[in-house]
């Protein structure tokens, strides 16, 4: 098929002209590839908390507030600050070169998607959608909203909408496909 710039085009779901690096708190949610329930192993799982309070620690002017990984997503707070960290004699300094907020998603799809490759043997292999949904906090009021609908997550798995048993059929992803089993009992990706 031909490429067709009417037929074949992304829309951005970001604010347009919004400044991604600026300060502010942002809710973001990304998911894995097909809805497909990788996170269900705990080690998988760990590599997902892991890698992202490791965005905290690789980036001075990233705070993290309230997350959760659940089977197939990860829902969290990314705080941008004006301000960078500082040792504990270092008077903090004004962050010049902060990363946007697609790139921190980015470095952490990154990061996290090497090392479950690496656990799965399936190098190369997408773990996450292409894409990602955010949404900018606007107040104290929303942050607190948010951070109670963080928690409550993994209580309503069941009604999620990225729960794949919701489209009525257990274990496999968006597109009818079941994980991988890894020898050792551990889900994989679909080649």
């Amino acid at each position: 098929m031909t490429y067709g710039p009417t037929r074949h085009h992304r829309r951005s779901i970001r604010l347009p002209a919004y400044d991604y690096a600026q300060a502010g708190a942002y809710f973001v949610t990304i998911v894995c590839r097909d809805r497909e329930l990788l996170l269900v192993d705990p080690r998988l799982r760990e590599v997902v908390e892991e890698t992202w309070l490791w965005l905290g620690d690789r980036y001075e002017f990233v705070e993290l507030d309230e997350h959760v990984v659940v089977p197939n997503h990860l829902h969290g707070i990314i705080v941008i600050n004006d301000t960078c960290r500082g040792g504990s004699r270092a008077a903090p300094t004004r962050a010049t070169n902060r990363k946007p907020l697609g790139q921190l998603v980015g470095a952490f799809k990154t990061v996290s998607t090497k090392r479950i490759n690496k656990i799965c043997g399936t190098l190369g292999q997408p773990v996450w959608q292409r894409n990602y949904y955010e949404h900018v906090i606007r107040d104290g009021e929303e942050l607190n909203d948010i951070r109670q609908y963080i928690v409550d997550n993994p209580l309503r798995w069941a009604e999620d909408r990225e729960n794949p048993t919701n489209l009525g059929e257990p274990n496999v992803g968006a597109h009818g496909r079941a994980p991988l089993q890894h020898p050792d009992g551990l889900t994989c990706l679909t080649p």
